[in-house]
């Protein structure tokens, strides 16, 4: 009796979150909690390393860091950037990394993403392009994946957040929020 009335619990969740969701999976992109991002370079479009391949990945060692890949610039970006650089700022100098790789070097031009940058504010969190759309073979992001989030520290993803096209609202972005200032927390 144990057996059914859990089978149909799940089946009841199972049911309710379909059709809530409109039956959409979640999107699935970029390494997964417990993968190590791999190394890419990208050309950065501000701060000092403006119009230099860069790789922050490398750079981040064990600290603890957010990266964001989007397939478009837009409002939304903006707002969860912002979030991402408050993150940042709120820590010690280089005491954490983040940064926003735009996907595909006709998605946006270096100028065009650092007047998209100044517009949004960001202040301490680079962002730049990586010229190949697919993004870096190594992190198999998903094609229907707009943005992709993945927080990581010691070298290892601690979250990954993947939003297609309209789904990147406010509380998405309260979502990866949470996420970041948990980090570099004692476990």
């Amino acid at each position: 009796m144990r057996r059914l009335r859990l089978a149909s619990l799940a089946i009841l969740i199972a049911w309710a979150t379909s059709s809530t969701s409109g039956g959409a999976e979640p999107c699935v992109s970029g390494p997964q909690i417990g993968q190590r991002p791999g190394p890419y370079s990208f050309l950065v479009a501000t701060g000092p390393e403006r119009g230099q391949p860069t790789c922050y990945v490398c750079e981040t060692a064990d600290k603890p860091a957010v990266l964001v890949f989007a397939r478009s610039v837009s409002e939304p970006l903006a707002v969860l950037m912002r979030a991402c650089d408050e993150a940042v700022a709120a820590r010690p100098k280089d005491a954490m990394r983040g940064w926003l790789t735009v996907l595909g070097e006709k998605t946006i031009d270096l100028d065009g993403l650092a007047k998209w940058s100044t517009t949004a504010g960001l202040k301490s969190v680079p962002v730049g392009v990586f010229d190949d759309p697919v993004g870096p073979p190594s992190y198999k992001l998903a094609d229907d994946a707009d943005v992709t989030v993945i927080v990581f520290e010691k070298r290892k993803v601690t979250a990954n957040f993947a939003f297609r096209k309209g789904e990147l609202d406010d509380a998405a972005v309260r979502l990866v929020a949470d996420q970041l200032s948990r980090l570099g927390a004692k476990r």
